[in-house]
């Protein structure tokens, strides 16, 4: 076994029995940072490295040769997206060139629970500029500090964002797993792009404290991993109340995760699935291998029945206006939290980006950034309203449409395959299934499916709040039938004259 691409028990065994130490797996994976992402390749998703990552490494080396290990990710390297604190040497910037060399005073909540559970923290990966709210005709996986990241499956092809790259460093084996964050559809786009798992929680299982905010009423942060195993490990350490984000009090006493020793590969026997039919169409490749896969989970056990979960009516939302709205009240609040900081305000950030224009927009500019620092101040009875009409409309979504057909999960398409990079025009996107959930506040899990041209697709299971444990069984039994994942080739473009075009499973 290559212990760097072993999943997180593999390398939880191996260093329990001495056949590799924490700091061998940093080393490992520092190597390959600088093989695959510094030079060769060239993927750009790493935007920083820890400078103590080999120090904490033998320090977990110590702890557990002295019986003291903290908790069951005690010497994994994970990387963690550029826009979560860490009270490290590592900077914290959101990929912003207005926050290059800001350091957070300290961790952010889910770090601290990281810590706890032993983990090495490796890196700071790179993402869309502002978690890729800053222009209407933006780049995923682009930044001014960090540059543009680029798809392992296909170098030209875009890695989706924001957390663009955690999900690459995890495709690529760069770490054992990363963290990212969403407020629609940034973990599992990219985790579908790049062939990976991605869970998108509850918003407030996680806590969201330390986090540079999009949108309070949409944000969570949550991991990208290999196999679903892993994802559920990093996110049971990672979720928890904290008495400083008042999200987390809405969580159940007691909510019931996923435990990632015990996951059971019969899971969807017995599942009354609801196929959202208004989520395909976007792309005949992706609906092929999406059809084979859920074929599958029909011989896995699974009853499927057809719905319609009214997604154009979820797209017709406010959301937007909620964004500008909430970007603006939580970047303020965020950098006035922080002592000495500057810039001390969204308006500042927008100033700062102006005056740098040459550096910070030579693609794309801050339309949004703009608009946000536009409002002349907060209409506190409009925000609630549309808060309110974004939240009732993803709820009715999700959670309308598993009572009306007496459902246990959705599944659909999570997204089409990855489209070319293009700084001059920006995305292509032809559409995911992410914004149902997102405006929900609901979970979502997002697993391999299959490949188009060589490009991963990803199966979507999603539900009503607190559901994770039952979405994380139903894709781990998905994934372990199907098998789908294959390691990443490093190809300059997609696989256009490839015998099949449609590849279903790891083929």
């Amino acid at each position: 076994m290559d212990v760097l691409d072993g999943t997180i028990a593999e390398m939880r065994a191996a260093l329990e029995v001495g056949e590799v130490s924490a700091r061998e797996l940093v080393e490992g994976y520092l190597a390959r940072v600088e093989n695959l992402d510094r030079s060769g390749p060239r993927l750009n998703a790493v935007i920083e490295l820890n400078p103590d990552a080999l120090a904490s490494a033998g320090e977990s080396d110590q702890r557990r040769a002295q019986g003291r290990a903290r908790g069951p990710l005690e010497g994994i390297p994970v990387m963690l997206k550029d826009n979560i604190d860490t009270g490290d040497a590592m900077t914290t910037t959101a990929g912003s060139l207005a926050l290059e060399g800001h350091r957070a005073p300290a961790d952010a909540a889910l770090v601290e629970r990281l810590r706890a559970a032993g983990a090495v923290l490796l890196a700071k990966t790179n993402l869309s500029e502002w978690a890729f709210f800053r222009s209407t005709r933006g780049c995923s996986g682009w930044s001014s500090r960090g540059g543009q990241t680029r798809n392992p499956y296909a170098l030209d092809r875009n890695p989706s964002g924001s957390s663009s790259g955690s999900a690459v460093a995890v495709a690529a084996g760069l770490c054992a797993a990363a963290v990212g964050t969403e407020t629609d559809g940034s973990i599992v786009s990219p985790a579908s792009a790049n062939g990976v798992v991605g869970i998108k929680p509850t918003v407030g299982l996680v806590s969201r404290r330390g986090i540079i905010p999009v949108a309070a009423s949409q944000d969570t942060a949550g991991p990208l991993a290999r196999t679903v195993a892993d994802a559920a490990a990093l996110l049971s350490a990672m979720a928890g109340p904290d008495a400083r984000d008042p999200a987390t009090a809405g969580a159940p006493a007691g909510v019931a995760l996923a435990d990632p020793r015990n996951l059971d590969a019969h899971a969807l026997r017995g599942a009354r699935l609801g196929v959202a039919r208004d989520c395909f169409g976007r792309h005949e490749g992706a609906d092929a291998v999406i059809e084979a896969a859920l074929a599958l989970v029909e011989e896995l056990g699974a009853q499927l029945v057809e719905v319609e979960i009214g997604y154009d009516r979820v797209r017709q939302a406010p959301e937007m206006e909620l964004l500008v709205t909430e970007i603006r009240l939580g970047v303020d609040a965020y950098l006035a939290d922080r002592a000495g900081a500057h810039p001390r305000s969204l308006a500042d950030v927008v100033a700062f980006n102006r005056s740098h224009a040459d550096r910070v927009m030579p693609y794309f500019g801050q339309e949004l950034l703009e608009r946000a620092v536009a409002l002349s101040g907060l209409d506190a009875a409009r925000h609630a309203r549309v808060r309110a009409a974004c939240r009732a409309a993803g709820r009715e979504a999700v959670e309308g449409t598993l009572e009306r057909h007496r459902l246990d999960a959705l599944v659909a398409p999570s997204m089409t395959p990855a489209w070319v990079t293009d700084l001059i025009d920006g995305d292509r996107k032809l559409g995911s299934c992410a914004a149902p959930a997102a405006m929900a506040g609901t979970p979502h899990v997002s697993v391999p499916a299959g490949y188009v041209y060589g490009l991963p697709v990803g199966l979507s299971f999603f539900a009503e709040a607190f559901s994770e444990a039952r979405l994380v069984g139903y894709a781990h039994a998905f994934e372990r039938a199907a098998r789908v994942r294959r390691p990443p080739s490093f190809a300059e473009h997609a696989d256009l004259a490839g015998s099949e075009r449609v590849t279903v499973g790891a083929g």
